[in-house]
């Protein structure tokens, strides 16, 4: 069945969306090959929008792949992308291909995380970032983001935690800008609560980024984070996930790392309940 739900909503939630991402209907119109007129006749109501015009605006808007089925729900038809479980079958390729990205950058340690910071993966170098911290941060579901900046996780170590914190609540309000949802708002009230009174930016020794500074007990690390994505995904499970890995930004903290020589092996954290992703650990463990 092509149709769903009442395509009655489509109208407001194609306004709401042209809002939030600041374009206007003529420039929506080109984006998405129509005419500023028809793009008026279907937020009046006045034009029942084909599934095929609904699919290419949600993607001029830059929608996610959940986004773009809930504009498709709103005019009436059937989701496009798929949602999996990351224990299905159909994503064992990328079970596999995540576990050799993360074991492939140890020492150095790789998380792979979901869209509110819960931890999805992560190899066995995590260890050193959740180091001293309370157990009931480490207990699933582990937020990484919360783990990050609560005063009983890693924040109490991180030595520049008012930059390197921000960084992170501007980011959150940054997709919560692009994308609203209130659960990322009340995500970003709560770590904006474990932060210092902001002061005047902290000197940036590396002239390009800033690093995070955590104490260990072998010495400090200088660490910084690249993030990757499932460019091309069309399922909306994989499209939600991204590998954060954090590489050394001087010698010293590259030696630390490889010094600790951490156990080999991935450890795979179950995003929820009834997940069958389970821990793998390396030879030997």
């Amino acid at each position: 069945m092509d149709t769903l739900t009442d395509p009655d909503r489509f109208p407001g939630e194609l306004r709401r969306w042209r809002t939030t991402r600041r374009v206007s209907q003529l420039e929506l119109a080109l984006r998405a090959g129509t005419t500023q007129r028809h793009l008026s006749f279907m937020e009046r109501g006045r034009s029942r929008p084909g599934r095929e015009i609904v699919v290419r605006l949600a993607e001029s808007l830059g929608l996610t792949l959940r986004e773009r089925n809930a504009l498709l729900l709103s005019a009436g038809y059937a989701p496009v992308f798929a949602e999996s479980r990351l224990d299905a079958p159909i994503l064992r390729p990328v079970r596999d291909a995540l576990e050799r990205i993360l074991d492939g950058h140890l020492p150095y340690p790789a998380i792979v995380a979901g869209p509110h910071g819960q931890l999805v993966a992560a190899n066995s170098a995590f260890g050193v970032l959740a180091e001293g911290a309370d157990p009931a941060l480490l207990a699933p579901p582990v937020n990484v983001l919360r783990l990050a900046l609560h005063p009983d996780g890693m924040a109490r170590r991180v030595v520049n935690l008012a930059d390197w914190g921000r960084h992170i609540v501007e980011n959150l309000r940054g997709r919560a800008d692009r994308s609203p949802d209130p659960a990322l708002d009340e995500l970003r009230r709560e770590l904006e609560g474990y932060l210092p009174a902001a002061g005047p930016p902290g000197p940036d020794p590396l002239g390009f980024a800033v690093p995070l500074r955590l104490r260990t007990a072998d010495g400090e690390l200088r660490l910084l984070t690249t993030l990757t994505s499932f460019a091309t995904a069309v399922d909306v499970t994989l499209a939600e996930l991204h590998l954060e890995a954090f590489l050394p930004a001087d010698e010293a903290t590259a030696t630390l790392l490889r010094n600790r020589n951490p156990p080999t092996g991935t450890e795979f954290r179950a995003p929820g309940p009834g997940s069958a992703w389970a821990v793998r650990r390396g030879p030997g463990s």
